[in-house]
């Protein structure tokens, strides 16, 4: 997963317009005149949303997401969990009524997948997601992500045998800069098995990419079965910001999404405007009371 460096402080207006086809902002407005009769049923957080708090103190960090409401979180092998052991970590996950339905881990553990495997069965997840390729931004070429993605179908055959699923996540170098003309997250994402790997969609790194989520989701909708939501104030925006105050018309898109209670949709913030947990807190209240 690259991540950025930590800003302390962003100014991000929300913009008057909105992607995916809610042309005005006079228009979402009457939208929001006559919500849908639909909610999330559960919502998670990706744990990368409060990595500093995780590091300093993991078991206040999940007492605190669970006691804002979050029922799922997505952990970061990644990050080695932040030193807790597996079966630790279960253990306070089953105590604070926390899920962990799927975790990230970076292209290293693909040297040891089998172990991967294991830890995933005492956390008891479903998902394991490739959080990003290891070349950062502009270093891939168009045959790296075509080698990447025949990695992925070879997990992805070893992982059903554990009754797990191997899934990719996207990040903004994805979609831009284009390599030879090309998109490299189409190439990857066309050139994988279906009955093998899925797609974690980060609605904010597709545009913080230029790319526009709803473009995404009519194109590979059927594919994502796990999201990080995430908002971003333009196309090509340099951070994200807070749910809500940023251009994703989020409404729109989580109606778009087939069989969405079946699905697994984190809150992810990777900058904020002040103390992460208090955005984590206000990205729930946002995310919770909006109706589709």
């Amino acid at each position: 997963m690259h991540r950025r460096t930590f800003l302390t402080s962003i100014g991000l207006a929300a913009a008057a317009t909105r992607l995916g086809g809610c042309v005005t902002a006079s228009a979402h407005r009457a939208a929001a005149t006559n919500p849908g009769s639909r909610h999330l049923q559960r919502i998670g957080l990706q744990l990368y949303s409060l990595r500093d708090d995780a590091k300093n103190n993991l078991e206040a960090t999940l007492r605190n997401i669970a006691a804002i409401g979050y029922k799922d979180v997505e952990l970061l092998s990644s990050m080695h969990n932040f030193g807790m052991p597996a079966t630790q970590l279960r253990q306070l996950l089953d105590q604070l009524g926390l899920r962990a339905p799927s975790t990230h881990i970076d292209a290293d553990s693909f040297d040891n997948l089998d172990a991967v495997f294991d830890e995933a069965g005492t956390l008891g997840h479903q998902y394991i997601v490739l959080a990003s390729l290891p070349y950062g931004p502009g270093k891939a070429t168009l045959d790296d992500y075509r080698r990447w993605a025949d990695k992925l179908n070879e997990a992805g055959r070893q992982a059903r045998a554990h009754n797990l699923w191997m899934a990719f996540h996207d990040e903004a170098y994805d979609y831009s800069p284009r390599i030879e003309g090309q998109m490299p997250y189409d190439i990857l994402a066309d050139r994988t098995d279906p009955s093998l790997v899925r797609l974690q969609l980060d609605t904010g790194n597709a545009v913080e990419g230029g790319r526009d989520p709803f473009d995404l989701m009519r194109k590979y909708g059927s594919r994502y079965y796990l999201f990080h939501i995430k908002d971003a104030a333009r196309l090509g925006a340099p951070t994200d910001s807070e749910l809500g105050k940023g251009m994703i018309d989020f409404k729109q898109l989580l109606a778009m999404i087939p069989n969405i209670d079946d699905k697994f949709l984190y809150v992810e913030q990777e900058t904020y405007p002040g103390i992460p947990l208090e955005s984590a807190k206000r990205d729930y209240d946002y995310l919770s009371t909006l109706r589709f």
